[in-house]
């Protein structure tokens, strides 16, 4: 039997991206058992933010900025079918620093929406990485307490 070798080598994933993808995971699951909506919704747009560094992270060198700058507005340049997600994250982030200083509180529902855009988002993200899918963590989303 003939072994046949791929033409194009498959090109490896960077060590920070998989770092990334594995904090995503490890983010959202907290964000599943978190005790308060506002915890569970910042510790989804956290991961979120890693889920995106990773795609970042894994994109080619020339494809990324070398100015440090925010996930949300890089992010197009490397994927432009991820625009959209970007604009929906740069939405959630101002909702996380309202949260963060006490100005606002987000509802339960509001808080699983998040969790359950941002399992989405890092399907997205693992395509676009070439890497496997996840199981779902929102199966195992814990109920929370009032704000």
């Amino acid at each position: 039997m003939a072994v046949v070798i791929p033409s194009a080598p498959v090109p490896a994933v960077a060590t920070a991206a998989l770092e990334l993808v594995d904090r995503t995971r490890t983010g959202l699951l907290l964000a599943c058992h978190a005790s308060t909506a506002d915890d569970r919704f910042q510790l989804a747009h956290l991961a979120a933010l890693r889920a995106g560094g990773a795609l970042l992270a894994g994109a080619a060198p020339g494809a990324r900025r070398s100015a440090p700058r925010n996930v949300w507005a890089t992010l197009p340049a490397v994927a432009p079918d991820l625009s959209e997600w970007a604009d929906f994250f740069t939405g959630t982030a101002a909702i996380r620093a309202e949260i963060e200083r006490g100005a606002r509180h987000v509802s339960t529902r509001e808080a699983d929406d998040l969790v359950r855009q941002v399992e989405t988002f890092l399907e997205l993200v693992l395509a676009h990485l070439g890497l496997p899918m996840m199981e779902s963590f929102t199966a195992c989303v814990a109920p929370t307490g009032r704000c």
